[in-house]
């Protein structure tokens, strides 16, 4: 069997092809960088000032799903960031070391900021990190 010049040319350009479509594929509801749990507002912010942060806990579900305050909807992660999509409540949050994701956004007092840790389970116990 003779191959043809062109061979290693098709070759190439299928496996381009096949990197550049998984490059382009749309966004993941498999939220596999391990963005699920239980977070707890542990820091705020208004106008540059530290305030006590009185916010409800958000629930970032393994399913891509979320629930804050009885709100639901579904969220994906693209790079650092995650993206609260539900019918009440959009919002986009960055994440930070130590399994943090931070809101930031500005209100009639000013810029505010908002800090999540997730709390992690560990032999009965609860703790933040």
């Amino acid at each position: 069997m003779q191959l043809s010049k062109a061979f290693p040319i098709k070759v190439v350009t299928v496996a381009g092809m096949a990197l550049l479509s998984l490059a382009c594929a749309p966004k993941s509801r498999a939220q596999s960088d391990d963005v699920a749990g239980q977070y707890v507002c542990s820091e705020a912010r208004v106008a540059g000032k530290a305030v006590p942060c009185t916010a409800p806990p958000l629930s970032l579900k393994s399913d891509g799903k979320f629930e804050l305050q009885g709100r639901e909807g579904e969220y994906l992660v693209s790079g650092n960031w995650v993206e609260l999509n539900g019918t009440v409540l959009k919002s986009r949050a960055k994440r930070e070391a130590g399994h943090k994701i931070v809101f930031r956004f500005t209100n009639s007092k000013g810029a505010c900021e908002m800090i999540y840790e997730r709390r992690v389970a560990e032999m009965g116990k609860t703790k933040l990190g």
